[in-house]
C-alpha cells in the first residue's frame, strides 16, 4: 500500500461519519498489540483553545529534551499533519506502512472503525513504534466517548473553553457538554481546566470530587500583560515571564491553562526547567489562529466557527486594527451556529465577501449572503476561494482597510496557499 492508497483507504470510510463509542478503537487497538499501553498521555478536550493549548504542551515538552508526539485534527494542509513527533509530520512512507497494518485488523471486525477511530489508532501506533516519551491528544468529538479516551490514565487531564457546539450529539446545554468533555478525567488524574462560567465548573468539578482527581483551575486573574502588538505579546504567570507569537487575549489564557499543566507534570516528577517551558512557549506555531499572513493590505486567517471564536475575532479586529475598514471573507459549514457566529462577527464588520469552504458540509456562499444582506453592509459572492481572497483584498487596498478570513478551519489552508503559505 502506497501514501495514496492509504488516504484512500482511510477517507473511504468517511461516509460512517462520527459514532461515537469505545468498542470498536478498543477493539482494534487490542488487535494491533494495544500500543497505547507504553505511552504517557496529556489529553485535551474543550470547544475552543484546545489545539493551540495542546501545540504549546507539545513545544514546551519538545523544549524541554522530550520525545513528543502530537495528535490533532482537522488538518490544514495535508493529513500528515494530524500525527507530528517534535513538530515534524508522520512521514509518507510511515503513514502507507501503518495503514497497511491497520487494514486487515479493521476489515476483520464486525463493525469497520470509523475514519476517525483508524487515524487515532495509527497515531498511537506510530507513536509507541517511535518511542515518545508522551503524547499530546487532542480529542475529536466531545471527550467521553471519543475515540482517543481509549487511553488509560494520562498524566493530565486537559478542559478548555466549552461552548455550544457539535449540539446533536453532545447535548443542547453548555453543562451537558461539559459532562461530555468530563468524560476524559480518570480516577486519580489532575484536571487542568480553563477558568469559565460557574456552572460548567461545578460539572467539572463534580466529576473530580466522584473519581478523586484534583482540580486545577487557571487563574486568568494571575495574568499579567506586559506588551501586545501585531507581532506578539508578552505576560507575566504567577510571578514568571513570558513571550507568545501567538495574538489575542484569548491565547494567554490558553497559555495559563498549559502552563498550569506544566506545573501539574512537574508534580509528577517530569523534569521542566523554566528556560525550557519559555522557549517552549516563545517557539510554539499554531497557523490558522488569527494568524497575519499578508501585508499591504493586512490578511488575518482565523478559523474560528462559532460564536464564542466570534467574539474573540471580533475583539482582536477591534483591539490590533481599531484604525482600519474590516473587509471580512466569510465562509462556513451548514451545521454550524452560522446565525449566532454572524450576529457577533458583524459587530467588527465593514463588508463581507462570501465564499464556500471545501467540505461537503459547506454552506454554499449565495446561502452565507442572504444570511448577512440583513446586516445592511456591502456583501460579494464569489465562485471560489482565490477569487473570494482576491476580491477582500480588493476591497481592502490603500491605507484603510484589511481582510480578516474567518469562519472555518476548513478554508484556512486553500487561503494560505493563496500567499504561498504551506
Amino acid at each position: 500500500m502506497d501514501y495514496k492508497e492509504a488516504l484512500e483507504y482511510i477517507n473511504g470510510v468517511s461516509w460512517l461519519g462520527s459514532r461515537p463509542g469505545l468498542e470498536r478503537v478498543k477493539e482494534l487497538l487490542e488487535k494491533l498489540g494495544r500500543p497505547q499501553d507504553g505511552l504517557k498521555f496529556i489529553h485535551i478536550a474543550g470547544t475552543n483553545g484546545k489545539g493551540s493549548c495542546a501545540a504549546l504542551l507539545a513545544s514546551v515538552m519538545k523544549c524541554c529534551g522530550y520525545k513528543t508526539g502530537l495528535f490533532t485534527s482537522p488538518y490544514l494542509y495535508r493529513f500528515n499533519e494530524r500525527m507530528q513527533i517534535n513538530g515534524k509530520q508522520i512521514e509518507d512512507e510511515a503513514l502507507a506502512d501503518i495503514v497497511s497494518r491497520i487494514k486487515p485488523q479493521a476489515e476483520a471486525m464486525e463493525q469497520h472503525p470509523t475514519e476517525f477511530e483508524m487515524m487515532t489508532a495509527a497515531a498511537l501506533l506510530w507513536f509507541s513504534e517511535q518511542g515518545c516519551d508522551i503524547a499530546v491528544l487532542e480529542t475529536g468529538l466531545g471527550g467521553r466517548l471519543d475515540a482517543t479516551n481509549v487511553i488509560e490514565s494520562p498524566e493530565a487531564a486537559v478542559i478548555m473553553n466549552i461552548g455550544l457546539d457539535h449540539m446533536e450529539v453532545l447535548g443542547d446545554t453548555v453543562e451537558k457538554i461539559a459532562a461530555e468533555k468530563a468524560g476524559i478525567i480518570k480516577k486519580g488524574c489532575p484536571c487542568v481546566l480553563y477558568q469559565q462560567e460557574e456552572s460548567v465548573m461545578q460539572v467539572i468539578g463534580q466529576r473530580c470530587r466522584e473519581l478523586g482527581a484534583e482540580l486545577i483551575v487557571a487563574d486568568f486573574s494571575k495574568i499579567e500583560k506586559e506588551f501586545d502588538s501585531i507581532y506578539g505579546q508578552s505576560f507575566g504567570y504567577k510571578g514568571e515571564h513570558y513571550a507568545l507569537p501567538l495574538l489575542g487575549e484569548h491565547q494567554l489564557k490558553n497559555a495559563a491553562v498549559a502552563l498550569e499543566t506544566v506545573e501539574q507534570l512537574r508534580k509528577k516528577g517530569w523534569k521542566l526547567e523554566q528556560n525550557d517551558v519559555e522557549h517552549g512557549i516563545y517557539a510554539v506555531s499554531w497557523p490558522g489562529r488569527f494568524e497575519i499572513i499578508h501585508d499591504e493590505p493586512i490578511v488575518v486567517v482565523d478559523g474560528g466557527h462559532n460564536p464564542q471564536c466570534a467574539e474573540t475575532v471580533a475583539a482582536n479586529l477591534i483591539n490590533y486594527f481599531p484604525g482600519l475598514r474590516h473587509v471580512l471573507l466569510v465562509g462556513m459549514l451548514s451545521d454550524k451556529d452560522c446565525q449566532g457566529t454572524l450576529k457577533i462577527l458583524n459587530n467588527a464588520a465593514d463588508e463581507y465577501v462570501c465564499i464556500t469552504p471545501d467540505s461537503s458540509r459547506a454552506m454554499p456562499a449565495p446561502e452565507l449572503a442572504k444570511l448577512l444582506k440583513k446586516y445592511g453592509k456591502k456583501v460579494t459572492v464569489c465562485s471560489s476561494i482565490k477569487e473570494g481572497v482576491s476580491a477582500a483584498i480588493d476591497a481592502a487596498r490603500g491605507n484603510t482597510g484589511m481582510v480578516c478570513a474567518v469562519g472555518s478551519l476548513y478554508s484556512v489552508g486553500p487561503i494560505r496557499a493563496c500567499f504561498d503559505l504551506h
